[in-house]
């Protein structure tokens, strides 16, 4: 009997805390974890897509408005940006140089100084040669000139075109009217870059600097550009800073491949047919190439067309074979094999970000709509990607070329 009074005791007894504690903790965590987000009386009489949508749409909002002030910035100091993207690009390109030198066994201040010698020795040496073959080359070319002009005008003259000389003044004025109206458009777009040459001047000097202390402390600016934002977000920031560099030391890699195939390439198929100006034509197409799709197709037209005026309908339809010919090996070839997963961006988005570029900053931002969209994905991608481990702190060294 005392033994089952004390049974009944114990079952009627109320549980411990502590049993009560370990039986409700699951029971909460579980609520929680399945219960649905709040919904106002209101929300609930909404369908679930159109309150899905309201969310997400002044979520998009804030985003489009913060591009927007980005976009504004930009315009207002575009003065001190361009020569900046300018830098960043020349230190993508220099950096891997400077990191195989100092790995070399040379002092990294050593390093920064040979290569910038030699990048400027590269630069001057294409100078020097354009304007060589343009004064030796401006009596022929001058001759050459006005007997295209003569031809072009008896073509015009007959049929089937039967223009008559004053209709023909008539467009080639309206054409120098035109030209002259929308170059400033077409130089510098909304921007205005480079409107003086005190504003060149003043934006080389900037992007020399820039590009100096990129080289010599680039790892310092861009630990000190991490350390403004909250420290949960370092982590991702610094990852993301890590792609972005890979991708952009990549593009300006595949990029100046590229541009010195399509340039040697189109300037010996323009040296082989005989036309005036080749290694000018093949400077043209080199630093057009640095504007991907676009700048290929504008170079490869004023190639043919060069070719049409100076030597003829059959040259000029050999030098269209040409162009093709070193695109279709750029397209097919080179890109797959130097390009593979490093830089991806669909040629759609190079279309619309050379086309958007072109009309906010005209041919600067053709030049680096391409590159900052590449960067913007990379950056994102590691944002969003999980770190791979949990509650450790990832390094902060950036890849070993990475300008320290």
């Amino acid at each position: 009997m005392a033994s089952a009074g004390s049974l009944c005791r114990r079952w009627s007894s109320p549980p411990s805390t502590h049993s009560r504690n370990e039986s409700e903790t699951p029971t909460k965590e579980i609520t929680m974890s399945e219960t649905p987000h709040e919904q106002s009386p209101r929300d609930r009489r909404l369908p679930v897509g159109v309150v899905a949508a309201s969310e997400w749409s002044w979520r998009l909002l804030t985003i489009i408005a913060l591009g927007g002030v980005a976009v504004y910035l930009i315009i207002t100091f575009h003065e001190i940006v361009v020569p900046l993207l300018v830098a960043l690009l020349v230190a993508a390109l220099l950096a891997p140089l400077v990191g195989r030198l100092h790995r070399a066994g040379w002092p990294r201040w050593i390093s920064i100084l040979i290569v910038l010698l030699v990048f400027a020795a590269v630069i001057a040496g294409l100078v020097y040669l354009v304007v060589w073959q343009v004064h030796d080359g401006l009596p022929q070319l001058q001759k050459e000139s006005g007997a295209a002009y003569d031809r072009a005008r008896d073509a015009l003259r007959g049929p089937p075109f039967n223009i008559t000389d004053t209709q023909l003044n008539e467009y080639l004025a309206n054409i120098g009217a035109v030209v002259q109206k929308d170059s400033s458009q077409l130089l510098g777009g909304v921007l205005k870059v480079g409107s003086t040459t005190g504003h060149l001047f003043a934006g080389a000097l900037i992007a020399i600097f820039a590009t100096i202390f990129i080289l010599i402390d680039g790892r310092g600016i861009w630990g000190w550009v991490v350390r403004i934002f909250p420290r949960n977000g370092q982590s991702g920031i610094t990852r993301a800073g890590a792609a972005g560099w890979r991708t952009l030391t990549s593009f300006v890699r595949v990029q100046i491949l590229v541009a010195l195939v399509n340039g040697i390439g189109i300037g010996l198929v323009a040296f082989f047919l005989g036309l005036p100006l080749a290694i000018p034509i093949a400077v043209i197409v080199l630093l057009a190439s640095f504007i991907p799709v676009i700048g290929a197709i504008v170079s490869g037209i004023i190639a043919v067309l060069i070719a049409l005026i100076f030597a003829g309908p059959l040259q000029a339809v050999l030098m269209l074979g040409g162009v093709l010919l070193v695109h279709l090996l750029e397209a097919h070839v080179m890109q797959p094999l130097l390009v593979g997963g490093a830089v991806k961006v669909h040629p759609l988005a190079v279309v619309l970000g050379v086309a958007a570029g072109t009309g906010i900053a005209g041919i600067p931002g053709a030049l680096f709509a391409v590159p900052l969209i590449a960067v913007a994905n990379a950056m994102v991608a590691a944002m969003l990607r999980r770190p791979p481990t949990d509650g450790l702190v990832e390094p902060t060294n950036t890849p070993r070329d990475t300008p320290a």
